[in-house]
């Protein structure tokens, strides 16, 4: 695969991502703050069933973005594959359980309890990965834009 159609594919898994992420963040703040039981429940599904797409996108923009950068020691790549890794970690281990903790509940009716805790840390947990996902991101660009700037 040529390096061009690599960075296509990072760039465009990554944004995905990214958006993924904030659409999840957006549907649980929303359904924690200003919905009605039974929107939280359909909003909970909605997130459990796409659930999928994000790992999917999560896992492409860290494998190509991994094979984009090689065993270069730049401090650039250095901090954003630092940065993935937390974000990896966060998604494995607080935000994949957690959407599914929420979304089993919210299918069995049952909101209250452990449901807020969970939905509040599952908050956190998505803030601090659209940080991440949204620094990376900007990385990325202006990484994009020196290499255009070097050789224009």
């Amino acid at each position: 695969m040529s390096r061009s159609s690599l960075v296509m594919i990072h760039g465009a898994s990554g944004a995905t991502a990214l958006l993924v992420i904030a659409s999840f963040w957006s549907l649980a703040f929303v359904s924690e703050f200003f919905a009605a039981p039974g929107t939280v429940i359909l909003l909970r599904q909605i997130i459990l069933y796409a659930l999928p797409l994000l790992v999917l996108a999560l896992a492409s923009a860290g494998a190509s973005g991994a094979r984009l950068a090689g065993r270069s020691k730049a401090p650039q790549i250095v901090a954003k594959m630092g940065r993935m890794r937390v974000a990896a970690l966060n998604g494995l281990l607080v935000l994949i359980p957690s959407a599914v903790f929420l979304g089993l509940r919210a299918q069995a009716g049952d909101l209250s309890g452990a449901f807020g805790y969970v939905q509040l840390l599952e908050l956190c947990a998505g803030a601090l990965n659209i940080v991440l996902l949204g620094l990376n991101m900007r990385a990325g660009m202006a990484m994009k834009a020196r290499k255009r700037a070097h050789t224009a």
